[in-house]
């Protein structure tokens, strides 16, 4: 039953080449790398976020006071 519920969300190999091929006509061939980049950028700057803000809560636990 899980694997019938995952496949129903997975574009298969033909739905991949029709999304491909609707994301050339519309951005056209020459932008899709920009979009690329960009969102290459996006994905970075919300990892860095991420580290940033796991260090500070760790940062936190460690200069938490101990009760005794």
């Amino acid at each position: 039953m899980l694997d019938s519920i995952l496949a129903i969300g997975m574009p298969g190999g033909w739905e991949l080449v029709i999304i491909v091929l609707v994301i050339i006509l519309l951005f056209g061939a020459k932008k899709i790398p920009e979009l690329a980049k960009g969102l290459g950028k996006g994905i970075r700057e919300f990892k860095d976020a991420t580290k940033e803000i796991k260090n500070e809560i760790d940062e936190g636990i460690k200069e938490e006071p101990k009760k005794s």
